[in-house]
């Protein structure tokens, strides 16, 4: 199993809003462990964190998230400007042994 952590630095102010917005856009993805927001280290940080069997099923993840369902449509719409909340961020990806 591979757990796969996309953190998010934040605008100031606007974690609390990103962590909202993945909470309810994402609801339906079966892959999403949780999202977690920052007590300690760097402020502003948002952490989603997504389970998958292993690396080529993190991959067709990706190719689900391309196609043009209604589905991703609605996320889509619903993640619109969500660059506008964070400063950058990064991909971290571990196997669990």
């Amino acid at each position: 199993m591979i757990v796969v952590h996309d953190t998010f630095i934040c605008k100031p102010g606007n974690a609390g809003k990103l962590a909202k917005l993945f909470k309810e856009a994402m609801a339906g993805i079966s892959e999403l462990d949780c999202i977690m927001t920052d007590m300690t280290g760097q402020f502003n940080r948002v952490i989603m964190v997504m389970k998958f069997e292993n690396m080529a099923a993190y991959e067709k993840s990706f190719e689900k998230y391309m196609q043009d369902t209604d589905e991703m449509k609605k996320m889509k719409e619903m993640m619109k400007g969500y660059t506008d909340l964070y400063q950058s961020g990064s991909r971290e990806i571990y196997r669990i042994m």
